[in-house]
């Protein structure tokens, strides 16, 4: 458990006082439409009948967004003619074992091309205890302003459309969650600010109402990642009902005696941040 600064605790803990838990227990958007060259995105448009030719190759770049995104990859080095960014098949399988947790009424999900920034930014989810994000991020020390999460850059009729829901519009949220999780790589990097910490994603969802957050390092393996979200879940929604530090640490410790995923690129990218109580 780390915090981002002294300062930011205090502000935390001056908003989280007294506050009450939220109704209904878990939010999950994963499994994003990225790519126009997407089977998804394919049979939507021919099930619609609209006539509309969808390539089958991934764009190399999103011009209707030139854009926050395509900056922010450009700072990162993703290219400067633009880029693509692969589907995360395990997302799918990951928000279904978290969703499998919960009673119908207690859950909330959005998936293909539902994970999008209209759900990311609903009022809704401020009803949730706990909120995930399984998608890529994009974190932009340079900028910080365009550090972001990517969600579905197309809708159903194949029409591009803003799926990057940027920093800035992070701290405009309303999400009183007792945790959120950014499951994506690097989703926890951001600028170094002098007597602040870190300024990222992570403080957004923090100013945003959220007590702690969940946030990689580094770059993490699709599989992996989805394996150790199903633990930590299964230890913070089944029977013992663990805190979400004590859920981290026994998931992690699973993985580390577990051979095929021991190695700690594997499960030691995950650090929860916010309050620790």
């Amino acid at each position: 458990m780390t915090l981002p600064s002294a300062s930011a605790l205090a502000v935390l803990r001056r908003e989280l006082a007294g506050r009450e838990p939220a109704p209904k227990t878990v939010a999950v958007l994963a499994d994003p439409v990225f790519e126009q060259g997407d089977e998804r995105l394919k049979s939507s448009v021919a099930s619609r009948g609209t006539g509309r030719a969808v390539s089958a190759q991934p764009r190399a770049a999103y011009p209707a967004l030139d854009s926050d995104l395509n900056r922010s990859a450009r700072d990162l080095g993703l290219g400067d003619e633009g880029f693509s960014l692969p589907r995360l098949p395990f997302t799918r399988k990951e928000a279904q074992t978290i969703l499998s947790l919960v009673p119908a009424d207690q859950r909330f999900v959005a998936l293909d091309f539902a994970a999008n920034q209209t759900a990311a930014t609903s009022d809704k989810l401020a009803q949730y205890r706990f909120v995930h994000f399984a998608t890529h991020g994009l974190l932009n020390s340079k900028r910080p302003e365009l550090s972001g999460i990517v969600l579905s850059l197309f809708n159903e009729e194949g029409a591009e459309q803003d799926g990057f829901l940027r920093a800035s519009e992070v701290y405009n949220l309303n999400l009183p969650a007792e945790l959120v999780v950014l499951s994506g790589c690097q989703t926890g990097l951001g600028k170094d600010v002098r007597g602040e910490g870190l300024v990222g994603l992570t403080r957004g969802f923090m100013y945003a109402g959220a007590a702690r957050v969940l946030v990689s390092l580094w770059e993490v393996d699709d599989e992996a990642t989805s394996e150790l979200m199903g633990r930590l879940y299964r230890g913070m929604l089944g029977k013992r009902r663990l805190t979400p530090a004590a859920a981290l640490r026994e998931a992690q410790i699973s993985f580390w005696r577990d051979k095929p995923w021991s190695s700690p690129y594997y499960w030691a990218a995950f650090t929860l941040q916010g309050e620790p109580r």
